[in-house]
């Protein structure tokens, strides 16, 4: 919507519409063609001014769809998993103040929200909480934040790459601010590109069009606002964007938004205020992008009324336009190679007129795979429609094998979608599900599922896969910390003892209930004075090996007897310049070792065999050293 503050009445119905047959051009109050009212949610019923944005997500667990819907305070989360009986499940409030300007978008079971106020930045939900919603409406929090920027105008995101792509926010002359959302929760600044000033609105594909130059690359097309036309961008690089071309075209007043079509030729824009400025019809703008570095204005349709267009998506032969006081309109884009697009329907929310302004639908959400439409009017609130077309034509089940790994819970559940391997449907929309989409590790190994595929209309097909559980977690294991023991003097050794057998090193494994754990040394080796590592592998049933260790000092625990040979040894002189000599008054020297101060060994002599030894330190350098006799006294010298 373009950045001016306007003024619209609010029209406030505290009732939810129920399901309302298109008949004879109106379903109820509102004029149609071609589409069904599911039902409808009124700003009242979610305590609220105004709508915005809207979105739509699909719960990949148990395929319940869900809306979102941007508000003057907030975002709010309906599940319409029966459409004809939506439930307001709460709302998530803004992080800063209220604003006219709100935008959604969806990744990996996260919403991300921006809004035009200064202090807003960049909201995180984690939408599997709609899941258990007790008692609703709830009042939700936001699971993270990112304030790499205050105010955005608009977000998309590249599901393909993980990436988010900000727009019209202060940053980057307003142009794109890249984040990394790999992990939703813990949004990372990744760069930006602000060459063609201020962006208004995006999409980013992973392209696969015709233009072979760029095959596998990122590429990002916005919309400038102020500049008056699209800027094609290769984003794949985030340190390094390069510009490819820009789209520029005649009578041009506000370039607003755009998409692409599935095949990635074609690119359909709309201008917001074109109506306005030029006195025409809704005007659709159709550029050929066979070339990127050469783009092409190829033609231009006007619509049935003079209202003004706002966000437009593809999907199929479909292009579905949020016309503001017009309503939802349906464009059949399949011969647009041939110049040809051509209204096959509509949903008017907004009945009042159909004039220029910006009453009425600010967006739709074409893509749940039900086939119902998500209308989101900025004085109506939620809309949920849907195609009167009979559809008695079965999908395409198309499958493919896949492998899992079980978690750390030793479960998974399954996403239907990753075990589609091509399936279609004529509506250009449908829904997967599994027979079985829940595993544990009673599942380990291939197991034959039916994929459901599912159209909008009812209509059906399967195919069989073989999904492959693995377990590929590692048991984890836990060993003592490093720890010291004494054996008593005159004995020879110290008895390694049994960690395992005595509970304290334990493994816990997602799948196996008792893992193998092996010691080593093992249990019963006779160690004599020194450090050891002493080293534990917990092996499960599917081979995943976990590993610890811990550090065993070992000393033989000095007698009275060793303390009594201690206090008899004598040395002199003390400092010493070339000899030393020792005595011992009660037990014969068998062996004398000398060590510097780093612990490292300088002097040894064995088989001594008397009472008094005179050794000769000529050859040692200055310094402190410590004189071992017997490994039973130690005593200091000095080296001068």
């Amino acid at each position: 919507m373009k950045k001016i503050v306007l003024l619209f009445s609010i029209l406030s119905f505290s009732q939810i519409y129920a399901q309302t047959p298109c008949n004879n051009g109106m379903a109820g109050p509102y004029p149609c063609s071609g589409y069904d009212l599911q039902s409808r949610i009124s700003l009242a019923d979610m305590n609220a001014n105004a709508a915005n944005d809207s979105w739509g997500w699909t719960d990949p667990q148990d395929g319940k769809e869900y809306a979102l819907i941007g508000l003057e305070g907030g975002t709010a989360f309906i599940d319409i998993s029966n459409p004809t009986n939506p439930v307001y499940l709460g709302k998530l409030p803004t992080h800063s103040s209220s604003s006219t300007w709100r935008d959604v978008k969806t990744y990996n079971n996260h919403a991300f929200i921006v809004s035009e106020d200064f202090s807003h930045g960049m909201q995180v939900f984690d939408l599997t909480r709609l899941r258990n919603v007790v008692n609703p409406p709830v009042t939700f929090t936001e699971d993270a934040h990112y304030n790499g920027f205050g105010n955005a105008h608009n977000i998309v995101i590249n599901e393909d790459t993980g990436y988010a792509y900000a727009v019209g926010t202060s940053t980057y002359n307003g142009g794109s601010h890249f984040i990394n959302i790999q992990d939703p929760t813990n949004p990372v600044a990744a760069g930006g590109f602000g060459n063609d000033g201020y962006s208004h609105d995006a999409q980013v594909v992973t392209y696969n069009g015709p233009d072979s130059d760029y095959t596998g690359r990122e590429i990002l097309l916005s919309s400038s606002g102020y500049e008056n036309y699209v800027s094609i961008v290769d984003v794949t690089d985030k340190a390094n964007p390069q510009s490819i071309s820009t789209i520029s075209y005649p009578n041009s007043s506000y370039t607003h938004q755009g998409w692409f079509t599935e095949d990635q030729r074609y690119f359909i824009l709309g201008d917001e205020i074109d109506e306005q400025d030029f006195g025409f019809n809704t005007k659709t703008i159709i550029f050929d992008l066979s070339d990127l570095d050469n783009p092409v204005l190829d033609f231009d349709y006007y619509g049935t009324t003079e209202a003004t267009d706002h966000n437009g998506y593809v999907l199929g032969d479909n292009y579905y336009l949020a016309n503001y006081a017009a309503g939802l309109r349906v464009l059949d884009i399949s011969d647009i190679a041939n110049g040809n697009i051509s209204e096959t329907g509509y949903f008017d929310s907004f009945s009042s007129h159909n004039s220029v302004g910006y009453e009425g639908v600010w967006n739709v959400y074409p893509y749940l795979g039900s086939g119902n439409i998500i209308i989101s009017d900025r004085s109506g609130g939620l809309f949920i429609v849907k195609s009167s077309a009979p559809d008695n034509t079965d999908p395409v089940a198309v499958c493919q094998d896949a492998t899992f790994s079980l978690d750390f819970n030793g479960e998974i559940i399954v996403d239907p979608n990753l075990l589609d391997g091509g399936s279609s449907d004529d509506s250009g929309s449908y829904t997967l599900s599994l027979s079985q989409n829940k595993f544990t590790c009673a599942d380990i190994g291939e197991n034959t599922v039916t994929l459901i595929v599912t159209d909008p209309s009812g209509n059906t097909d399967t195919c069989t896969t073989i999904i492959t559980i693995e377990d590929t977690t590692i048991p984890t294991i836990d060993c003592p910390a490093d720890t010291s023991v004494e054996y008593t003097s005159g004995e020879d050794f110290y008895i390694l003892p049994d960690y395992v057998a005595d509970e304290m090193v334990q493994a816990i494994d997602n799948c196996t209930e008792n893992t193998v754990i092996v010691q080593t040394p093992i249990a019963g080796t006779e160690l004599t004075e020194g450090t050891y590592t002493i080293n534990f592998q917990a092996e499960d049933n599917a081979g995943n090996t976990g590993n610890c260790s811990f550090q065993l000092t070992i000393t033989e625990e000095l007698s009275i007897n060793d303390i009594s040979f201690e206090n008899s040894i004598k040395i002199f002189p003390l400092p010493a310049l070339n000899e030393v000599n020792i005595t011992s008054e009660n037990k014969v020297i068998e062996f004398i070792d000398i060590y510097d101060i780093m612990g490292k060994k300088v002097f040894f002599e064995r088989n001594i065999n008397t009472t008094k030894k005179t050794i000769n330190i000529s050859s040692l350098i200055k310094g402190i050293y410590f004189l071992t006799i017997n490994n039973q006294a130690t005593k200091k010298i000095v080296k001068n």
